[in-house]
């Protein structure tokens, strides 16, 4: 969908309070003028899945009920704009754990009736690429149009080709887990803990990256869902979740905390080198990769698309720090920049978890 010139510019010149819980952050920002962030605050849930390994969806959507309310009123207390200050509310429908996405939006929809304030649904993964374009260093969003996006994060991993804001095309995505499932099953199989990311990251800071040889995976995009994608852009990382599980089966550790270390350092290089490679046959002739997500965060990532961008001379976009993970600023921003759904076609949505974003590449000089 592309935007009016005209929303866009009435959109632009809001402060906009946005929601986010799609999975177990539960967020609330106010962004102005689409760039400009006033405030964000998010409440973490790690402590409260750690002991399972993985996101409990009963529990984070609990979680989100009791926290919401403090981390809203907080944000717009931070935001010094006041209640009165607030010119429209955004939320996250989708993509997403269903129960999670419903308190944001039920919460989002109320405040909307309640303040008489415009209402906007955003989609996460849309909000995901434009987090790149938070803050008023970060460039304008259409000044790097067309460019590669790729988003990397515990849910999702998928590249698009982005003509502007809306404009997205699909070339490629995960044919079963994402990244950051890959590393959350990685740090559980070598006794990490979780959340799995930061904990690879850390334990394999001084390993040898090249102590095993993991596959970076292979696809052939048989599925019907998938039909269509460029097998050279898709990515799958259950194999190499499968490919460690046997090496430890064969090669137990015995707790040498070298041998874990250079272990979890090539585990994370097969990721990294996955995702390198899909950008490198992406990217083609186009100036700008961006790359977000809460894997985006990862220190070897970083290094690698660095070092990826100096040789193919492209311009690298990575968002802040903190706006890297979920959060509610991403959000915002997108719908001041003149994204999402708004009014009553966004009153009457209802949560979609499998929502996706883009049409179909059919090449991917399309």
């Amino acid at each position: 969908m592309c935007y009016p010139t005209w929303r866009v510019l009435v959109i632009s010149v809001m402060n906009i309070l946005g929601i986010e819980t799609s999975c177990d952050e539960t967020s609330a920002a106010v962004v102005s003028g689409g760039r400009q962030v006033l405030s964000s605050v998010v409440r973490s849930q790690v402590e409260l899945h750690g002991a399972y390994g993985g996101v409990v969806p009963e529990i984070a959507a609990r979680s989100h009920v009791e926290a919401l309310p403090s981390v809203i009123e907080k944000a717009v207390k931070d935001s010094n704009v006041g209640w009165d200050g607030i010119d429209a509310v955004s939320v996250t429908y989708g993509p997403g754990l269903a129960s999670s996405l419903l308190v944001g939006l039920s919460a989002a929809k109320a405040l909307s009736m309640r303040l008489r304030k415009p209402f906007c649904a955003i989609n996460h993964i849309e909000a995901h690429i434009y987090s790149v374009f938070l803050g008023e260093n970060a460039p304008q969003f259409e000044s790097v149009c067309p460019f590669i996006s790729l988003v990397v994060s515990g849910g999702h991993t998928s590249l698009h080709r982005v003509d502007g804001v809306g404009r997205y095309t699909l070339l490629g995505q995960t044919m079963d887990d994402a990244a950051g499932e890959a590393f959350d099953k990685g740090a559980n199989l070598l006794g990490l803990g979780y959340p799995g990311g930061p904990a690879i990251d850390k334990a394999g800071a001084n390993g040898k990256t090249d102590f095993v040889r993991f596959p970076i995976g292979r696809q052939k995009c048989s599925n019907k869902v998938f039909a269509g994608l460029d097998p050279k852009l898709c990515f799958s990382f259950s194999g190499l979740k499968t490919a460690l599980r046997y090496y430890l089966d064969r090669n137990p550790t015995g707790g040498d905390k070298a041998n874990i270390a250079s272990i979890a350092a090539s585990y994370q290089e097969a990721i990294v080198d996955a995702l390198l490679a899909r950008c490198r046959t992406a990217i083609r002739k186009k100036a700008c990769l961006s790359v977000s997500g809460g894997v985006s965060l990862n220190s070897r990532l970083r290094v690698r698309l660095q070092e990826l961008a100096e040789e193919l001379r492209i311009r690298l976009l990575l968002a802040e720090p903190k706006y890297c993970a979920d959060n509610a600023a991403m959000v915002a921003g997108l719908a001041g920049a003149g994204g999402g759904i708004w009014g009553d076609e966004a009153m009457n949505l209802d949560v979609e978890p499998s929502l996706s974003l883009g049409f179909l590449a059919d090449s991917l000089n399309a």
